[in-house]
């Protein structure tokens, strides 16, 4: 099944008030983060954007980043705002020894998403997901497209002109995000998902080989130890919804089977969103949202193969 969502093209530029930035400073900035993230962060290149997530000891996800590396000793994290603050505490308490220091740092800096046309005005030809460009003293990080729109997010100082194109609403940068079927992590959803549960393993959000770090155990065990029994999917419902809005199966109609992870204001009407479900709940189907008897949830497979797939 597929839903049918964006109406009009996404194109333009955004302003990404959502989102912020912290910085890791130090010449051990990047070891640290390879022992506290599910990526490889000691092998990342000028040319590279990692997409990572911060886990519990339990391997629930606490916060995800888009990094890059702006020098030796500068690495740059993107997260949503609503989370950095205790983001940027919780890691602090782990650095000890490390010579490495993490500030929040979204005053220094200009987010914008560029998508479509704009960006390939701005960056020419097409570049892979998680690819990195720079273009003077902005960074530019290629992210998934969204129905097969290319996307990234413009990253620069505050004092360095903007970038040209029209103006991208706040509300279609967000649909776009979500027809990407990869969901970053908000105040709403912490703790409530390991990577997997938003399949970070099949879009380059979780290194295997990497070593330890916390919750890798079970984040390793989730992969190689069994199926995974849940997945992230998109979905379109009616009603208005929002991240951690849980979903009901009519089977089960005391316990819910998912949650929502990421939602927005669907062209059309209603709402499309990334629902994390069991996969036995998404095959049945019966799906809603809030209660058993909520608004219905037409839920579709996430827009990329998965790993098993692959």
């Amino acid at each position: 099944m597929i839903i049918q969502s964006m109406h009009t093209k996404l194109n333009g530029v955004a302003r990404l008030g959502h989102l912020g930035v912290i910085r890791v400073e130090g010449v051990d900035g990047a070891s640290f983060l390879h022992n506290q993230l599910t990526q490889d962060f000691l092998l990342l290149g000028q040319s590279d954007t990692r997409l990572a997530a911060y886990c519990s000891a339990k391997g629930r996800m606490l916060a995800s980043f888009y990094g890059i590396k702006r020098s030796a000793t500068e690495i740059l994290l993107i997260c949503s705002r609503d989370l950095l603050a205790d983001t940027v505490a919780r890691l602090s308490r782990f650095v000890m020894r490390a010579k490495a220091k993490l500030t929040d740092a979204s005053a220094e800096y200009n987010l914008l998403g560029l998508a479509g046309d704009a960006l390939e005005a701005i960056t020419g030809a097409s570049h892979a997901p998680w690819s990195r460009l720079d273009l003077d003293a902005a960074s530019v990080l290629f992210l998934y497209p969204a129905d097969g729109v290319p996307r990234a997010v413009w990253l620069a100082p505050v004092a360095l002109a903007l970038p040209a194109g029209i103006t991208l609403s706040a509300q279609d940068w967000a649909l776009g995000e979500v027809r990407s079927g990869i969901a970053l992590i908000s105040a709403a959803t912490v703790e409530a998902l390991v990577p997997q549960m938003l399949n970070y393993e099949s879009v380059g959000g979780v290194n295997f080989k990497k070593g330890c770090y916390p919750g890798q155990e079970v984040v390793a065990r989730s992969q190689f130890r069994g199926t995974l029994k849940r997945r992230a999917y998109l979905a379109h419902t009616d009603a208005a919804t929002k991240a951690g809005d849980e979903v009901f199966q009519d089977a089960d109609p005391e316990q819910p089977c998912g949650i929502v992870a990421q939602a927005a204001a669907a062209a059309g009407g209603g709402f499309d969103a990334i629902v994390s479900l069991q996969v036995a709940a998404f095959e049945a189907g019966d799906l809603h949202l809030g209660t058993v008897t909520g608004p219905a949830l037409v839920v579709a497979a996430a827009p990329y193969p998965l790993l098993a797939d692959i």
